[in-house]
């Protein structure tokens, strides 16, 4: 019987586009929104073999084809938000939304590039592979963030390790169940025994994910319950986003009626949403406009999304998203300013420089960033309770929160955001899935209030206590607890073992191991002699 011969690598330019291509889809069909989740086990095997063994720019042109699909199919909702709002053509906003899937797609192509490099110069495939992933998550700038590991935001058990590694250290144990799988197809091609190592540094990694995050689950509940609770409700308006601006007063009535429902079925708290009061009010008038506009009218301590402004003699009117905390009585108590503003809905780029894009794009915001980190302050029977508070998609940037929790040491995590920019689309659900890992990497509770859903509670192990519904008029109202103290792992080292490692993986692809190890095997009689 003759014996089949080992496939020939690389693979044909078709051969490898078309898997480059699926393995995009199979990405974003098991990302956050479309949630077959089980995909990410495989979604990166046809990225594998289409990469393997190719020359860095055809590896990169591979990552980018293959990022750029994941990007169309996974953010297709950039479309329908840009014709909505930005007030461009159709077509121009088609273009708009390839360029930005092309430069997400960019994150890929680094992947690629990385990883062909390395392997050309003999570093362990499936180690350079993980290696230049991790680094492409780390380093390549997106406009709207997002890891592999949000795929099993609807797993907890595999969550927890998100406290000693953040969002890229689930993202590498998913991969590694890839390169297990990998291991397995690669030895049946090319008709020899499996590497055992690369079988069992998965299987061991895996395994420690899945015994970890039980014991973790365990040991934070018996936390929380052993913390101070309180009733904190949430307010879902669903206003339009131009109806926001132009019926205020039918906000502050949707906003009103349910916090008093709220309170009449036993809300300690109330939080609003971004922007929920849109009446905008100067700055220097802050103490004594909201007190009257809105606090006296809540009468309940509470987060409260506001616009401030204040008079600017080089860009006319500054506008701030900001949110206050609230006490009983209705008085101020705490102030923060967004700090990362959303392209086209509060800012155009180069809008600054030429002015005219605001005339053509009339429905962008023109905001001014925040520049502190103070928290709000929340007063619950006789005690202020420090909270650290997140305007729109600051939730979803683990390194801004990590900075905000590091600063004023929080009790609780708010978000506020208006996802209604996106319509009844995915996007909310992949904003949300992504912001459960703060609540993991911090061990406290994170309260969403949004305009139009997803609004949420998550307790400090990922789990949803409870959520709305898109685009519906809704209210949450749940128990949580106070969870003071208690830094982990990635709050107090953050991302400083994935910098080390991309700055070993570059290096890696730029010196050969052979030469390393010729060096070392050169160096060590000399020492050897030196001892003697």
């Amino acid at each position: 019987m003759t014996r089949k011969a080992p496939v020939a690598w690389p693979l044909p330019p078709k051969a490898s586009a078309l898997l480059a291509a699926l393995g995009g889809t199979l990405y974003f069909l098991g990302f956050a929104g479309f949630d077959i989740w089980p995909l990410s086990f495989v979604a990166y095997i046809p990225t594998f073999f289409a990469l393997y063994k190719q020359p860095p720019g055809r590896a990169a042109w591979l990552g980018w084809l293959a990022g750029t699909v994941m990007g169309v199919g996974g953010f297709y909702w950039l479309q329908s938000m840009l014709v909505t709002f930005s007030g461009f053509p159709a077509p121009i906003c088609a273009l708009f939304t390839v360029i930005v899937c092309a430069f997400q797609g960019g994150r890929w192509a680094l992947h690629g590039w990385l990883f062909a490099r390395m392997s050309a110069r003999a570093w362990p495939t499936m180690a350079s592979f993980a290696a230049a992933f991790a680094t492409s998550e780390l380093v390549y700038p997106l406009l709207f963030p997002w890891y592999f590991g949000g795929s099993v935001h609807q797993v907890p058990l595999l969550l927890q390790t998100a406290e000693l590694g953040g969002a890229i250290l689930v993202s590498l144990v998913l991969l590694s169940v890839n390169l297990a799988l990998c291991e397995l197809v690669l030895a049946k091609l090319e008709s020899r025994p499996f590497v055992r190592v690369r079988l069992a540094a998965p299987a061991a990694f895996v395994t420690f994910s899945v015994l970890f995050g039980a014991w973790r689950i365990r040991s934070v509940d018996q936390r929380v319950a052993a913390a101070p609770a309180v009733r904190v409700g949430t307010v879902q308006a669903n206003m339009g986003l131009l109806e926001k601006r132009t019926n205020y007063n039918e906000g502050m009535r949707r906003h009103l009626a349910a916090t008093n429902d709220l309170k009449a079925r036993g809300a300690e708290v109330i939080v609003w949403s971004e922007t929920s009061a849109t009446r905008p009010v100067h700055i220097d008038d802050q103490k004594t406009m909201i007190p009257r506009l809105v606090g006296e009218l809540i009468r309940v301590p509470a987060i409260v999304g506001v616009v401030l402004y204040r008079e600017d003699k080089d860009r006319g009117m500054a506008f701030y998203n900001s949110a206050v905390s609230l006490d009983a009585k209705g008085q101020l108590t705490g102030r923060f300013d967004k700090t990362y503003l959303l392209m086209f809905g509060e800012y155009l780029p180069f809008g600054e420089t030429f002015p005219i894009l605001y005339k053509w794009s009339p429905n962008s915001g023109k905001f001014t960033p925040g520049k502190s980190l103070d928290p709000l302050y929340i007063e619950h029977e006789g005690v202020s309770h420090v909270v650290t508070t997140l305007i729109c998609y600051e939730d979803i940037i683990p390194a801004f929160t990590r900075a905000a929790v590091r600063h004023a040491n929080p009790e609780l995590l708010v978000n506020i955001t208006n996802d209604a920019w996106f319509g009844d689309t995915t996007e909310p659900w992949e904003h949300f899935a992504l912001a459960k890992f703060r609540a993991v990497e911090h061990r406290k509770y994170l309260v969403r209030s949004t305009n139009s859903g997803v609004s949420a509670i998550v307790d400090p192990v990922g789990r949803v206590v409870a959520n709305t519904k898109t685009m519906a008029q809704g209210t949450l109202l749940a128990t949580i607890h106070w969870m003071k103290g208690g830094t982990t792992l990635y709050g107090w080292i953050g991302d400083a073992p994935w910098w080390l490692l991309a700055v070993g993986a570059v290096l890696a692809g730029f010196r050969s191991r052979r030469t390393t190890e010729v060096a070392a095997a050169a160096a060590k009689p000399s020492a050897q002699s030196g001892a003697d």
